[in-house]
C-alpha cells in the first residue's frame, strides 16, 4: 500500500485501490464491506472494500481468510499479499479517516456522528467500485448500528444490488473477512508510520492498544498534552478519554463576551504565558517557536 499522499497531509481523508481486475469488469461479483479503528482514541480509522467474481469466491475462501481481530499481524500481512499475488480476481479499494476528520465531523456545528459518517464511507467506497466498473451484483456489510436500518439505507440507495447487512458478517462472509483484513492492514500500517507534524519532546510511540480503557495510552495522552493547543493530531479529540485530559491538564479559556456568572472557576488562558520555565512542563508549542515569540512575564 503507497501510503505517500496520507503521510503529505494527514488532517483529512485518504483513498487507496488495487487496479481492478479485468474479470471484475465482465463477471457478476460479490463486495464485502469492514472497517478497522472504530474504537480506539488515536490514530484514523480505515474503511475497506474487497470484491471478486462469484465464480471466483471459493478461490478466495481458500485462502482461508478470517476476521482479522482472530488473526496475528504476520498473518494479516501474509493473507493480504496472498491477495495481491491474486490481483487477476480479487480487488480492494479503501478509505482511511483521520482523527482530524473524525473530530472535527463529531464536533462541529451540524453535528455528523461517527455512525453517519461510516455508513456515507461505505456508500462511497461501493459507488467507487461500481464507478470503476465493476459488476456488483452483491453487496455484504458487516454492520454499523442496527442492521435492519442500515441494510435498508443501503438497499435505496443500491437498489439493483442485493444487500445483506449482518453483525460478525466479517466472521460470516469470507469477502467481508477479506475486506477486514484490508482495514486492519492499512490501519497498522498508517498508524506505524505515522507523520507528526508537531515538534513533540521526547515523542514516545509506545501507545499501547489506543484505545481509551489502556493504561499506556493514558499515559501516552498526558504526556503529550499542550496546555495551549491540545492534543497532537493523531489524537481524535472529540473522545471522552482525550476531552477528560484536556480538562485536567489544558489551560481554561475565559471568553470576553460570555456573562459573568459563567466565567467562575474558569482561568485565563494568559496565565500560561506567566509561567515560570522551570513550573512548564512542556517546550513551547511550535507555533511560538517558528515565530520567535517568548513567555512574557508581565502583559
Amino acid at each position: 500500500m503507497d501510503f505517500r499522499e496520507l503521510e503529505r497531509d494527514n488532517m483529512g481523508r485518504c483513498r487507496l485501490n488495487s487496479p481492478v481486475p479485468a474479470v471484475c469488469r465482465k463477471e457478476p461479483c460479490v463486495l464485502g464491506v469492514d472497517e478497522a479503528g472504530r474504537g480506539p482514541v488515536l490514530g484514523p480509522m480505515v474503511y475497506a472494500i474487497c470484491y471478486c467474481p462469484l465464480s471466483r469466491l471459493a478461490d478466495l475462501e481458500a485462502l482461508k481468510v478470517a476476521d482479522s481481530k482472530t488473526l496475528s499481524e504476520s498473518e494479516r500481512d501474509r493473507l493480504f499479499a496472498k491477495m495481491e499475488e491474486d490481483g487477476d480476481f480479487v480487488g480492494w479499494a479503501l478509505d482511511v479517516l483521520s482523527p482530524n476528520l473524525i473530530s472535527t465531523s463529531m464536533l462541529g456545528r451540524v453535528k455528523y456522528n461517527l455512525n453517519s459518517l461510516s455508513h456515507d464511507t461505505a456508500v462511497g467506497l461501493v459507488q467507487h467500485a461500481l464507478d470503476q466498473g465493476v459488476k456488483v451484483v452483491q453487496v455484504f456489510v458487516d454492520t454499523v448500528g442496527l442492521p435492519e436500518t442500515y441494510q435498508e439505507r443501503l438497499q435505496q440507495r443500491f437498489p439493483s444490488i442485493e444487500v445483506t447487512v449482518k453483525a460478525k458478517a466479517d466472521a460470516l462472509y469470507p469477502v467481508v473477512s477479506a475486506a477486514s483484513i484490508c482495514a486492519k492492514v492499512a490501519r497498522d500500517q498508517a498508524v506505524k508510520n505515522w507523520q507528526f507534524v508537531e515538534k513533540l519532546q521526547d515523542l514516545d510511540t509506545n501507545y499501547g492498544s489506543g484505545y481509551p480503557n489502556d493504561p499506556k495510552t493514558k499515559v501516552w495522552l498526558r504526556k503529550h498534552v499542550e496546555p495551549v493547543f491540545g492534543f497532537p493530531q493523531f489524537v481524535r479529540f472529540s473522545w471522552r478519554t482525550a476531552q477528560s485530559i484536556l480538562e485536567k491538564e489544558a489551560e481554561s479559556i475565559l471568553w470576553e463576551d460570555l456573562p459573568t456568572g459563567d466565567q467562575e472557576g474558569l482561568g485565563r488562558i494568559t496565565s500560561y504565558f506567566n509561567e515560570s520555565p522551570r513550573n512548564c512542563p512542556h517546550l513551547p508549542h511550535r507555533y511560538f517557536q517558528e515565530r520567535g515569540l517568548e513567555s512574557a512575564t508581565t502583559l
